[in-house]
C-alpha cells in the first residue's frame, strides 16, 4: 500500500502555561500556551530541541490524569523520544495547532467545548498560569508535489487544522472545504481566496452520513486533488470509500484521519416486570467464538460483499457460495458482537464491521501474522512442557522459517518495522558511524535504518543483507533508484546493524544472527523492541503472542547480552530510544 511521506521530529515532553483564553465560538476555546520550554531547554541534563509543528495537521498529545496526579500519568523523557511507561489513569487526547508563533513563543489550541471528555472538562477550567504537559508533534505529512487542488473536510474539530491551512497556504492551490457543525453558531470566519468555496452543514451530532453526502454534493473539479478529511472515525468510512473507490484518488493523495470516536449510546432501561428482565451478562473469560466467527467472514468475503450495502441473508449466501444456514450461524455470532446487524433476514455492517472493512491494521488482528499468533496458543501448553515455540509445534516451522520462504510473510515483517523512523530521530548523534565507511544492514528495519544513515555526514557505503525474500522485500520497497548494495550474505563491514531482527527468531535463530553478523564485522549495532508500549491497552497480550511465536518471553536487554556472548560479542552500549526500543552497541570479543 502506498505510503504518505513524513518529516519525523524528536518526541519532546514539554511543561507550558496557559498565557490567554478565548471563546472563539460558543462551542470553541482557544487556549495560548507559552513557556521556556517552547524554546530550546534542558531536561535531566539532556539537551532539547525548541518547539516545532510546521505542517498545518500536526498533533501533539496533552496528557491529563482521571484523578489529577497529572505527575504520574507522564512519559519518560529519553535523549531523542519518550517511553510511555503503564498509567492505569493517563489521560492523552490529540489536538492541531491552530497557530505556531515560534518569534512570540506561542502556541495556540482550540478545543472544542462540547462534551465531557477530559480534554473539553480542562478547557473549561483554563485561566492564566494554568499548567499543562504535552508531548509532540511526532511527524509532518510531506504533500506530493502534483496537486493542483485540495478538499478540506471535517466537523467542528478538523476547524482548527482547516483554519491554519487556510492562513499559511503551505500548498498554493485553490481550495474547496466542507465543514458538518452542530449548530449555527458554530461557523468561523476563514482565510478564503478567490476560487475557494466553503460549505458549511449544520447537522445533529452523531450524524454520521452528513459529511459523506455533502463531499458527494460538491463539484469535482479536473487536476489532482489532496483530499485531507478529519472527524469522528466512522463518519469517515463512506468518506474514504467514496473518495478511493467512486473517484479513485491514489492512496498518496488521500489522508483521512479519525480525530474521535463516538462511543455508543446506553441501552434503554427495560420496561418492568417479568416479561421485560434483561438478559444475563455475561461473566469470567470472554468467549473466544465471536473471534473465530469474526476470522471466518473475513476470509470468506462476508464483509466485503456488505460493504457494497445492506443484503438478503440468502443473497449473500449464494454470493459467497456458502449454505444459507451456514451464514446464518455466522451473523447471529456476529451481530451479537457488533460487526453486523440483523433485521430479519437482512443482514449490513454494523460498527464493528465498518472498522474492519476499511482499517488494514484492524484486519490484520484477524486474518495476518498476529491472528496466525494467536492460532498457535492452542499449542501453547504442549509447547512449554517441550521448550519449543507454540508457533513451531502448530505450524511445523519456526516463523523465520516462513520469513525467509513466504514474500507475504516477509513484507508483515517488514511493514512492522514503521515504528522506527519516529525513535530514531538521533541516529545522526551516534558515534558508531564517525570511522564506519561500511555499513551493513540486516532485519525487517534494514531499509528505515539505511536511508536515514545516508542522511548522517560521512562518506560510506550500505549493504541490505537478508536471505533471499525477504531481501527481495527490502528491494521492492527501496525502488529502483536506491543507493544501497544489496547482499543474501554479510559482507565483510566496518559496522553490522540489525533492525527489529529478533523479535521473529528463536533464541538459537538470534545467537546464529549474531554469530553470522560477528564473521563479519568487529562491531555491531542492534535496535531491538524491548518493553511493550503502554499506552496500549493489549500490551499484556503482546507479550503472550511473542512468546508463543518466538518460545521466549519479550526480552531484556540482559537477555540479549547473553546471546550476544554466546556469539561472540560483548555489549558496550545499550541506549533506550523511546516506545521500548533499544540500541544496543556489540563489540567483537577476543577469539
Amino acid at each position: 500500500m502506498a505510503q504518505h511521506r513524513l518529516r519525523t521530529h524528536p518526541l519532546v515532553l514539554r511543561r507550558v502555561e496557559v498565557a490567554r483564553v478565548v471563546d472563539v465560538t460558543p462551542r470553541m476555546r482557544r487556549v495560548t500556551l507559552a513557556g521556556p520550554e517552547l524554546g530550546a531547554f534542558e531536561r535531566d541534563g539532556l539537551p532539547m530541541p525548541a518547539f516545532d509543528a510546521p505542517w498545518f495537521d500536526d498533533h501533539v498529545k496533552i496528557v491529563l490524569a482521571s484523578d489529577g496526579d497529572v505527575a504520574s500519568a507522564l512519559p519518560v523523557q529519553r535523549a531523542h523520544g519518550i517511553d510511555w511507561p503503564p498509567a492505569p489513569n493517563r489521560q492523552g487526547r490529540d489536538y492541531t495547532p491552530r497557530r505556531w508563533d515560534a518569534a512570540a513563543g506561542e502556541l495556540d489550541l482550540d478545543l472544542v467545548l462540547h462534551g465531557d471528555g477530559p480534554a473539553a472538562a480542562w478547557a473549561q477550567t483554563a485561566r492564566p498560569g494554568s499548567e499543562l504537559c504535552f508531548v509532540g508533534p511526532k511527524a509532518s505529512t510531506v504533500w506530493p508535489d502534483d496537486v493542483d487542488w485540495a478538499l478540506l473536510a471535517g466537523d467542528e474539530t478538523a476547524l482548527p487544522a482547516i483554519g491554519r491551512f487556510l492562513d499559511e497556504r503551505p500548498v498554493d492551490v485553490p481550495v474547496q472545504v466542507v465543514v458538518t457543525i452542530g449548530a449555527e453558531s458554530a461557523r468561523q470566519d476563514l482565510a478564503l481566496r478567490a476560487g475557494d468555496t466553503v460549505r458549511w452543514v449544520v447537522a445533529p451530532e452523531g450524524d454520521r452520513a452528513a459529511l459523506d453526502e455533502a463531499v458527494r454534493a460538491l463539484e469535482w473539479w479536473p487536476g489532482q486533488v489532496y483530499a485531507w478529511a478529519a472527524s469522528e472515525s466512522r463518519a469517515l468510512l463512506p468518506v474514504r470509500r467514496y473518495l478511493t473507490r467512486e473517484r479513485a484518488v491514489p492512496h498518496t493523495h488521500v489522508d483521512v484521519t479519525g480525530y474521535w470516536h463516538a462511543e455508543p449510546a446506553p441501552s434503554p432501561a427495560p420496561a418492568q416486570g417479568p416479561a421485560a428482565e434483561a438478559e444475563p451478562q455475561p461473566t469470567g473469560v470472554p468467549s473466544p467464538v465471536p473471534w473465530f466467527a469474526t476470522r471466518a467472514a473475513l476470509q470468506l468475503g462476508l464483509l466485503d460483499e456488505l460493504g457494497a450495502g445492506p443484503r438478503d441473508l440468502a443473497a449473500l449466501a449464494g454470493a459467497a457460495h456458502l449454505a444459507p444456514g451456514a451464514v446464518r450461524a455466522l451473523a447471529d455470532v456476529l451481530a451479537a458482537s457488533g460487526v453486523v446487524t440483523l433485521d430479519g433476514d437482512t443482514v449490513a455492517l454494523g460498527d464493528a464491521g465498518e472498522d474492519l472493512l476499511d482499517d488494514e491494521h484492524e484486519r490484520e488482528e484477524y486474518v495476518g501474522l498476529e491472528a496466525d499468533a494467536i492460532l498457535a496458543l492452542a499449542a501453547l501448553a504442549p509447547a512449554l512442557r517441550d521448550g519449543v515455540p507454540a508457533w513451531s509445534r502448530s505450524r511445523g516451522r519456526t516463523l523465520r522459517a516462513e520469513v525467509e520462504t513466504d514474500a507475504a510473510r516477509a513484507t508483515e515483517v517488514v511493514e512492522g518495522a514503521d515504528v522506527l523512523p519516529y525513535v530514531l530521530t538521533g541516529l545522526a548523534t551516534w558515534p558508531v558511524w564517525a570511522d564506519a565507511r561500511t555499513v551493513a544492514l540486516g532485519g525487517p528495519g534494514a531499509l528505515v535504518v539505511a536511508d536515514l544513515l545516508v542522511e548522517v555526514p560521512g562518506e560510506r557505503t550500505t549493504t541490505l543483507v537478508e536471505d533471499a525474500v525477504p531481501l527481495e522485500v527490502l528491494r521492492e520497497q527501496a525502488g529502483s533508484g536506491t543507493a544501497h548494495a544489496a547482499a543474501v550474505a554479510w559482507p565483510v563491514a566496518d559496522v553490522a546493524v540489525c533492525a527489529l531482527g529478533a523479535g521473529h527468531r528463536t533464541d538459537d535463530e538470534v545467537v546464529d544472527l549474531l554469530a553470522a553478523m560477528r564473521a563479519a564485522a568487529p562491531r555491531a549495532v542492534l535496535v531491538e523492541d524491548f518493553t511493550p508500549d503502554g499506552l496500549s491497552p493489549h500490551a499484556r497480550e503482546h507479550a503472550l503472542l511473542a512468546l508463543a511465536t518466538t518460545g521466549a518471553a519479550p526480552r531484556t536487554p540482559d537477555d540479549v547480552a547473553r546471546l550476544a556472548e554466546c556469539a561472540g560479542w560483548g555489549v558496550v552500549h545499550h541506549e533506550a530510544l523511546g516506545w521500548g526500543v533499544e540500541r544496543v552497541e556489540l563489540t567483537a570479543r577476543d577469539a
